[in-house]
This record gives C-alpha cells, sequence and structure tokens, in this order.
C-alpha cells in the first residue's frame, strides 16, 4: 500500500521550509523543491563566508596598520615585530581602531616598536665572482 504524502505532518513541515526562504526572489520561495535547493545552498553559502569573514577583517586590519606605520616611516612588518620583542599584546583589530581613532597612542606604540627593534645591519659588499674560461 502507498503512503500517504499529505498528512499534517507533512504539511507543517513544508509551511516551516517556505518559511525560511521568505525574501527569496521568483519561485525559490513558494514552490517546495526549489526552496529546498535553494535553502541548502544558501546554507552551505552561510557557513563558508562565517569563515571567509574572519580573514577578510583580518586583511582589512592589516591594511589599516599598514597605511598608519607607513605616516610614520615604518614598515608593518617592523612594527609588528618590534611590539612582539617589546612584549605588547595587542590584537590586530585593536591596533587598527587604534591607527584609526586614536592617532597620539598610536605614534607612541610606533616610538615604542622603533626602540626595540634591533639596530639596521650594514649590508656586506657581495665579492665578484669571476667567469671560468671558456673552452673553444
Amino acid at each position: 500500500m502507498v503512503r500517504a504524502g499529505s498528512g499534517k505532518t507533512l504539511t507543517a513541515r513544508r509551511k516551516r521550509t517556505r518559511k525560511l526562504t521568505k525574501g527569496f526572489r521568483l519561485s525559490r520561495h513558494n514552490l517546495y523543491r526549489q526552496s529546498i535547493v535553494t535553502l541548502i545552498r544558501a546554507r552551505v553559502f552561510a557557513f563558508r563566508d562565517r569563515k571567509a569573514k574572519k580573514r577578510q577583517f583580518r586583511r582589512l586590519w592589516i591594511v589599516r596598520i599598514n597605511a598608519a606605520c607607513r605616516m610614520r616611516g615604518l614598515r608593518y612588518s617592523e612594527f609588528m615585530y618590534g611590539l612582539q620583542l617589546a612584549m605588547v599584546a595587542l590584537d590586530r583589530k585593536s591596533l587598527s581602531e587604534t591607527a584609526i581613532h586614536d592617532p597620539s597612542t598610536f605614534d607612541k606604540l610606533v616610538e615604542l616598536a622603533k626602540k626595540h627593534l634591533p639596530p639596521p645591519q650594514a649590508k656586506k659588499p657581495k665579492p665578484t665572482e669571476e667567469k671560468p674560461a671558456e673552452k673553444k
């Protein structure tokens, strides 16, 4: 005997799915089979982009810190290394916010990082290499 496909539980489940797809365009919100496919896809994107969002914000903070450091005569990598040597444990988000909203404090952080950086070493001249005689 064939199973019934239209009971209260089935109707409730479809109603719940349609409620989740509210705002989707065209038939993706009111045709059940399309709404299921679209909902699965939307949840995959949501899961993926929660991770991507963290990466994008970190990149943004690094760009902001780098720009603020270069205005003060220091590269981002040197700044972070100097802070690490100075035992300053500020994350990139707070450093970025400080650079934007409190430039005087950021100036002090840059000076602290510069102070803790090792002195630059003089580059040694490269020895000239003699070419071996060519055989004819």
